[in-house]
C-alpha cells in the first residue's frame, strides 16, 4: 500500500476529523468547482465531479453550496476563479511528494506551501522531478464486516479492478482513472457498496522508510500541509511499518 493510502488508512481508523468544518466545506467546494471547470457541471457526464459531489454530500455539506461551487467552476457564479495546481517536492529521507491545491490567489498558496517546507524539512522540485514516479488511479474502499474474503477478491477480479489489497477489515480496490465508475457498478451488483470513492496519484514504487524520527518528520509534514486551507490532497511514496505508522499517528 503506497504512503498516501496508508496513512489515509490509518487516520481513518482512529477517527480523525477536522473539527474546523468550515474549512473541510472550502476545501470540498473547491474541488466541486475545479472538477465543474475541468469536466464540465453535467455530474452525469463528469465523473470527477460526481466523486466531489459525493465527497460533499457525505460531509453534509448543504446542497446550494454544492450547487454554488458547480456554478463557479462552470463560470456562472461571478466568484473569483479557482485553479488547480500541483507542487512536486523532496521529503525527508528523500521521498516524493506530490501536493494538490485548489486556489483563487496562486502566491498566497504557494508561498503557504513553501513555509511548511521551510519549517519542517524537505524542499519543492520543479515541474516533472517528481510527478513521473506516480500514477492516477481510482481508488474505492468496502467495509469487509461480514463478508468472505475469497468472496469479496473474485468480486474485485470479476468487476475489473486493476489491483486490490485485503484484510480482516477493509477491503481496497484499484482501477484505471476511467474504469473508476464501472468497477464501482459492477461491485455495488455483488453486494458490495464502496464507503468512499476517490482518484489518487500512488507511486510506481516506495521508498522503505525505517527510521522512526524520520518517518515521524514525514507524518508531521503531511499534516502541516495537509492542515492549509487551499491543499486539497498529499500523496507521497513513503513506506512505513504499519508499527511505526500507528505508533507516531
Amino acid at each position: 500500500m503506497s504512503g498516501h493510502s496508508k496513512w489515509a488508512t490509518i487516520k481513518r481508523a482512529k477517527g480523525a476529523t477536522d473539527a474546523k468544518r468550515s474549512t473541510v466545506f472550502t476545501r470540498l467546494a473547491n474541488a466541486v468547482s475545479i472538477a465543474a471547470r475541468q469536466g464540465g457541471g453535467d455530474a452525469t457526464m463528469n465523473f470527477s465531479l460526481r466523486i466531489a459531489m459525493d465527497q460533499a454530500k457525505n460531509a453534509n455539506m448543504p446542497k446550494e453550496n454544492i450547487e454554488r461551487a458547480i456554478k463557479r467552476g462552470t463560470g456562472e457564479g461571478g466568484a473569483a476563479v479557482i485553479e488547480d495546481i500541483m507542487y512536486e517536492a523532496y521529503g525527508p529521507g528523500g521521498t516524493g511528494m506530490l501536493i494538490e491545491a485548489a486556489t483563487d490567489n496562486r502566491n498566497r498558496t504557494s508561498a503557504e506551501v513553501k513555509s511548511v517546507f521551510n519549517k519542517i524539512g524537505g524542499k519543492l522540485a520543479a515541474a516533472g522531478a517528481v510527478s513521473y514516479q506516480f500514477k492516477k488511479r481510482g481508488i474505492m474502499n468496502f467495509d469487509m464486516a461480514g463478508k468472505d474474503a475469497e468472496e469479496a477478491e473474485m468480486a474485485a477480479i470479476e468487476a475489473g479492478a486493476d489491483d486490490f489489497e485485503l484484510n480482516d477489515k477493509e477491503l481496497t480496490v484499484y482501477t484505471e482513472v476511467k474504469e473508476t465508475d464501472k468497477v464501482r457498478v459492477a461491485m455495488a451488483a455483488s453486494g458490495y457498496e464502496a464507503r468512499d470513492v476517490n482518484l489518487s496519484w500512488e507511486p510506481n514504487t516506495t521508498i522503505k522508510v525505517e527510521d522512526e524520527k524520520t518517518a515521524m518528520q514525514i507524518v508531521k509534514l503531511i499534516n502541516h500541509l495537509e492542515d492549509l486551507d487551499d491543499v486539497t490532497t498529499v500523496s507521497s511514496n513513503f513506506d512505513i511499518a504499519d508499527e511505526i505508522l500507528e505508533r507516531i499517528a
